[in-house]
């Protein structure tokens, strides 16, 4: 019997009947895996996520974050230390994402994937990415209003940026304990674009606009400027684009300037072609499972089964509308003053998730009019939207630091 019992202690079962939270975190973790896997919503990062979640909140595993409330401590530690007195996944947390590392090298190849053509072809377009970085500190101010701190606030809001790297990296530099229901909100809202865009669309947008053909209002309003050698312009823009931010806005060069590093190996060409192909395979893969894994450990039981939580995940639902809105109501506003119109689609995809948010667009356009494709000009918006995020999250990051 005593041989029995020491078994016994030796398995989860008793300390996971005894704390109930654990297990429903590890229905969650199961909820998040099924959204990844069976429906396909950003598995890249929903996956490892669930499973970091999942293991994390199994009791005798030492596999959950531990945080700087419950062990002061540990900000003083070696990473040495740290492995061998909080075990390994405090060690990537703290080596890889507490330092702010791994978003940055993301950024890296994601500017790698990233065409910046529609959009230096259709400059005027990107400025409805600007406007839909509405949601980002309209709701800051109301969860300020609601008790959070301005940096708490901060880090919630930016989730209406719709960029997941960005959610991630600016609630590591203000609110690291929020990071984990922030990260969840930001890729489940930015895997659920495909669903919350039409139903905005649908109470926001008339039929009448929807049915604005792009190409047929190029053609009737010829552009006055033309980009004569596309591929100078394009290997151009980040170096000038990152001097700029660099002078203007200093604290988003970790997310842009590596954004727009990645971007200019990709746009040199065969030269940097060894550059760009670690960019976007061995640096971001890599980067990714690492960054899902930690992010999902730091969810146990005492840290995110609370109503601020819930506040977090509704809050980011809100400023996820909000952008799409802002976008929206610009090209609105644009065409009241303008003879050229725009269709409204356009700035619905002002928010990054690219390119889903561009594909989803193009696909209501299409059922309105199957001759109205607009994927190049939403683009425009849309790869502005990543932009217009890094630096909403750079200005967040000076003014809240």
């Amino acid at each position: 019997m005593e041989i029995l019992n020491q078994l016994y202690e030796m398995t989860a079962f008793g300390e996971l009947i005894n704390e109930p939270g654990g297990i429903l975190m590890i229905g969650l973790a199961l909820l998040v895996m099924y959204l990844g896997v069976h429906k396909r919503f950003e598995p890249l990062l929903l996956v490892p996520i669930a499973f970091g979640i999942l293991i994390a909140n199994f009791p005798g595993g030492n596999m959950s974050v531990t945080s700087t409330n419950e062990a002061p401590e540990i900000v003083h530690m070696t990473i040495n230390e740290i492995a061998k007195e909080h075990g390994i996944m405090n060690l990537l947390y703290y080596a890889l994402i507490k330092t702010g590392l791994l978003p940055p090298l993301i950024f890296l190849g994601v500017g790698a994937f990233t065409d910046f053509g529609p959009m230096l072809r259709n400059l005027r377009l990107a400025l409805f990415g600007a406007a839909a970085q509405l949601g980002i500190f309209t709701v800051m101010l109301g969860a300020v209003l609601i008790g959070f701190t301005m940096k708490e606030a901060g880090a919630l809001g930016i989730i209406g940026g719709a960029d997941g790297p960005t959610a991630i990296y600016t609630s590591i530099m203000l609110a690291p304990h929020l990071l984990g229901p922030i990260a969840i909100a930001a890729y489940s809202y930015m895997a659920l674009v495909p669903i919350i865009i039409p139903f905005v669309v649908k109470y926001s947008v008339t039929k009448n606009e929807l049915k604005i053909n792009m190409k047929e209002q190029d053609k009737l309003y010829p552009s006055g400027t033309k980009i004569n050698d596309l591929r100078t312009a394009k290997i151009m823009f980040p170096i000038v684009m990152g001097i700029i931010v660099a002078l203007l806005i200093p604290s988003s060069v970790p997310l842009l300037g590596m954004l727009l590093f990645g971007n200019l190996i990709k746009e040199i060409g065969s030269d940097t072609n060894r550059l760009f192909q670690a960019a976007t395979d061995t640096i971001m893969n890599t980067s990714t499972i690492f960054l899902g894994l930690t992010i999902g450990a730091t969810m146990t039981a005492r840290t995110f089964l609370n109503s601020e939580t819930l506040l977090i995940v509704f809050g980011g639902l809100v400023a996820f509308i909000i952008s799409i809105l802002g976008g929206i109501f610009a090209v609105k506003i644009h065409n009241l003053f303008s003879k050229k119109k725009i269709n409204p689609l356009i700035g619905a995809t002002g928010l990054s998730a690219v390119p889903m948010a561009s594909r989803v667009a193009n696909e209501i356009a299409l059922k309105h009019d199957p001759k109205n494709h607009i994927l190049q000009y939403a683009m425009s918006s849309n790869i502005s939207g990543v932009i217009g995020s890094a630096v909403a999250a750079g200005v967040l990051i000076s003014l809240l630091s």
